[in-house]
């Protein structure tokens, strides 16, 4: 029996579970689900026979070292900041892991180690990173072999409500890890826009955006996320003169979250004494200059952001409830921890509304022997009422596959990397297709 670690129990990774055990039999795989809170493992797998949740605190290095040496694959959900740890165990104990997360360095930098042990590490398995990587792959070779020259590229993914229901004022709910879209644009960004290298630090990030038109949803806002001139080589697309990857939200969501950023409440770094017995304001307080005494906190703030004290930013930072004296009662003890239990309370999805998933390349190609053209690619996908969200199914169907793949022998390759090997893409999306998850094309001359 292949026995399959699951590290994280959290949103994400409901349908990659369920997909599992589905096959448990047929596959003779034993899945076992490891998550701090025992009560969320314990849902995910119920009471499947070939199934087991345990609670287990991945800073627990005896622990997670045992349970990873135990397993035949291990499936990383956990948040990126614990990817090192697992990677490290991984290549140590000889284990081949599949990850949603971004590769970060130290998972490079084993690339070596983990070809001497024969084993994959595989990183940005999900929906974005994944699907937005194999996708845009599958298409890019697609042009090229048409004598297609690409000249620019530009790839956007989101998780937001459907349109058309009931929204909040944000038009936003959390269905993935809410700690990472509190830290959403820490790391700032970088692009190439039209030959010329931009750079967005991370305070400017959600006030640097665009409008993207998104054919079946609308207008959105876009900004840009994290390093994509690091996937010009990955894509083989070093002579392009636009590399552009980007979050696409409602507009109205970035003109607020940016006054979040500047008032500084996306840190993890600082600890706040006492904080779950603290209310919001007093939090917020800790945050405004001390020459700033005296007066409204509401008023304070918007003085201190420079902004309309009436106006529709400060409506949302009051709806949020970051000026209420209610005690917090988080866990964690940092502003990071403050906002994100505030997002799961506050834009939590409701059993009435859907999510949506949106993956969107836009390609400027010329030809030799014809006129250019832009190409569109476009992903959506709703959740269903009382179903699996989209988010759920798109970044769990692709490690899914990628499990089965792995364990039946047809995925060979060793090394530290990221689904842009057609060895890796090609299945994985010709399952996806067949499961109904398929992009809509459109074509346009390129003007001149």
């Amino acid at each position: 029996m292949k026995n399959i670690l699951v590290l994280g129990a959290g949103q994400s990774s409901a349908y990659l579970i369920s997909s599992l055990l589905e096959d448990a039999v047929a596959e003779d795989l034993f899945v076992t689900v490891g998550d701090r809170d025992l009560e969320t493992a314990r849902a995910c797998v119920g009471e499947h026979p070939r199934g087991a949740a345990m609670q287990l605190d991945i800073n627990d290095a005896g622990l997670r070292s045992a349970e990873i040496e135990r397993s035949t694959i291990v499936v990383n959900m956990l948040p990126a900041a614990f990817h090192n740890l697992v990677s490290w165990d991984c290549v140590a104990h000889g284990r081949d892991m599949l990850s949603v997360s971004y590769r970060d360095q130290t998972t490079r930098d084993l690339d070596l180690d983990a070809k001497r042990r024969g084993i994959l590490l595989l990183s940005e398995l999900g929906l974005d990173p994944g699907l937005d990587h194999m996708s845009a792959m599958a298409l890019i070779r697609r042009v090229q072999a048409d004598g297609g020259r690409i000249v620019a590229f530009r790839s956007y993914g989101s998780g937001i409500p459907a349109p058309n229901q009931p929204h909040n004022p944000l038009r936003y709910v959390v269905t993935w890890d809410p700690r990472n879209v509190v830290m959403a644009g820490e790391a700032g960004a970088q692009y190439l826009d039209d030959g010329d290298i931009k750079i967005v630090p991370f305070h400017h990030v959600f006030q640097h955006t665009w409008p993207c038109d998104v054919e079946g949803i609308g207008r959105l806002e876009a900004y840009a996320n994290r390093d994509a001139l690091s996937y010009m080589q990955s894509f083989g697309l070093e002579h392009v003169k636009t590399m552009i990857r980007g979050t696409l939200r409602y507009p109205g969501w970035s003109e607020t979250w940016t006054q979040i950023v500047r008032l500084g409440l996306p840190n993890e770094t600082l600890r706040i004494p006492g904080l779950a017995v603290r209310s919001y304001a007093e939090v917020v307080e800790m945050f405004l200059p001390r020459d700033m005494r005296g007066g409204p906190i509401e008023q304070r703030t918007a003085h201190f952001l420079q902004i309309s004290p009436t106006g529709r930013i400060m409506e949302n930072l009051r709806w949020l409830g970051l000026f209420s004296d209610e005690p917090i009662g988080c866990q964690g003890d940092t502003s990071c921890a403050m906002m994100v239990h505030l997002l799961q309370q506050k834009l939590p999805l409701s059993s009435d509304v859907r999510d949506l998933v949106l993956l969107v390349h836009e390609l400027e190609v010329t030809y030799a022997d014809r006129p250019g053209e832009r190409i569109t690619s476009t992903f959506a996908l709703e959740g269903t009422l009382g179903g699996p969200t989209a988010m759920s199914r798109t970044v769990g169907l692709p490690v899914a596959i990628a499990v089965k793949l792995k364990l039946r022998g047809e995925l060979s390759l060793t090394g530290s990397l990221i689904p842009t090997h057609p060895a890796i893409y090609e299945p994985i999306l010709a399952e996806t297709e067949a499961a109904g998850l398929h992009f809509v094309e459109r074509r346009e001359p390129l003007s001149t």
